[in-house]
């Protein structure tokens, strides 16, 4: 869905940090990892929300980076993918990548689990999304986030 024709993107929060992405290029990204019609929220939320929704709904009690909940598959995704931060720029900072780069590739990711696409249990539907997510990163001329950084 390249075109991002079909996509009714909402966004909440953005205001609320600085050095984030505009939202014409949210809406690229997320419009890049669409596969059908689609209905996306976007939230970006600080430690305190992001920890309170993992432990919530995923029974772990800190942080994470992404979380995706996905109200329908079809005929049209119904989703909403809450980005933490602080968590996002703690780990651009530690994998030595811009804050950018983190940032479209965790939106690819959330917007892929969005659609159903899922990494949790390993095997080929792990490597079909990674591979998903390589692919559109290489659009955007990033580089591919799971490959082993070497040091000289």
């Amino acid at each position: 869905m390249a075109d991002g024709s079909r996509l009714v993107l909402s966004v909440v929060g953005l205001g609320a940090y600085k050095d984030l992405p505009v939202r014409a290029t949210l809406r690229r990204w997320v419009s890049m990892a669409l596969e059908r019609e689609a209905q996306v929220c976007l939230v970006f939320a600080g430690a305190a929300q992001g920890r309170r929704l993992n432990r919530e709904f995923r029974g772990r009690d800190y942080a994470t980076n992404v979380l995706t909940f996905s109200y329908r598959l079809r005929p049209e995704v119904v989703a909403d993918v809450v980005l933490c931060v602080p968590v996002l720029r703690r780990e651009a900072r530690a994998a030595g990548r811009s804050l950018r780069a983190h940032l479209a590739h965790l939106v690819i990711h959330g917007v892929l689990h969005a659609q159903g696409y899922e990494h949790e249990r390993g095997g080929r539907a792990a490597r079909r999304m990674q591979d998903r997510e390589i692919a559109l990163l290489a659009r955007l001329r990033i580089a591919n986030p799971y490959a082993e950084v070497t040091t000289s």
